[in-house]
């Protein structure tokens, strides 16, 4: 299910990198579904914007050094924060920022405190990216983009898992009801209900993220979008901007 070379940056656009990381499983006690995992890296001239940390493995902490300094340490939901610790250990004078309820999500183990998620501005890469928190009953997840490359970065907002990919039968009917099969993936369809209340706000922010006019959109889990994403967008939230 990963997408190797593992552990190592690879170009997305000037300034952007993507690592593509390892498997981890999510999900009801059974069946849980793995999920590929993918981190962002963007060079601002302040440092480096490190969005859902990747394990902080030897070869890529020499690759981030020749790159630059790690300044801000991004959790953008309540469930992207299993290496935040590690990477905050190695760049102990890096920024974190928490997108609501990962404390909660994390329990008494997760030590680490941050600051707020949870406005649209005041950042201090206001003027390279962009923040669009987008709050629903579950959770909060807080999008970005990159305002020099157009570039897009999602965590959960739209998955994209490929068939041939998956382990099983079942896991590849599992994508396909949920909405997130490529290439056609989408919002998962259990993450649309818990919008339910916010119907409204969430195709606010969907409009928001079309006017940006993304040229590219990476995700965290399947394959990314690498032209278009704009029109992804719409596809992908036709449900939703049809209502």
């Amino acid at each position: 299910m990963t997408y190797p070379p593992l552990d190592t940056l690879k170009p997305v656009a000037d300034n952007v990198w993507i690592v593509d990381g390892p498997v981890v499983r999510f999900g009801m006690p059974w069946p849980k579904m793995p999920f590929s995992t993918r981190m962002t890296v963007i060079h601002l001239r302040d440092g480096l914007f490190i969005h859902s940390p990747t394990p902080l493995t030897a070869s890529l902490r020499a690759e981030i050094a020749a790159l630059g300094t790690p300044r801000w340490l991004i959790g953008p939901n309540r469930i992207h924060y299993s290496w935040i610790a590690d990477w905050a250990r190695a760049y102990p004078a890096a920024e974190i920022y928490l997108a609501p309820r990962i404390a909660e999500q994390a329990g008494p183990a997760f030590t680490l405190s941050g600051r707020d998620l949870t406005a649209r501005d005041g950042y201090p890469w206001d003027a390279e990216i962009a923040t669009l928190p987008i709050a629903g009953s579950y959770m909060t997840e807080v999008e970005f983009f990159h305002l020099p490359s157009r570039t897009l970065v999602l965590t959960d907002l739209i998955e994209n898992f490929e068939a041939d990919k998956l382990p099983s039968t079942l896991h590849r009917w599992l994508t396909r009801i949920a909405g997130v099969q490529a290439p056609d993936g989408g919002m998962p369809r259990d993450m649309r209900l818990t919008f339910g209340r916010q119907k409204r706000q969430l195709k606010a922010a969907v409009e928001t993220m079309i006017g940006w006019q993304p040229a590219r959109i990476v995700i965290a889990h399947g394959r990314w979008f690498e032209t278009d994403g704009a029109a992804e967008l719409r596809r992908a939230f036709s449900w939703l901007l049809k209502a």
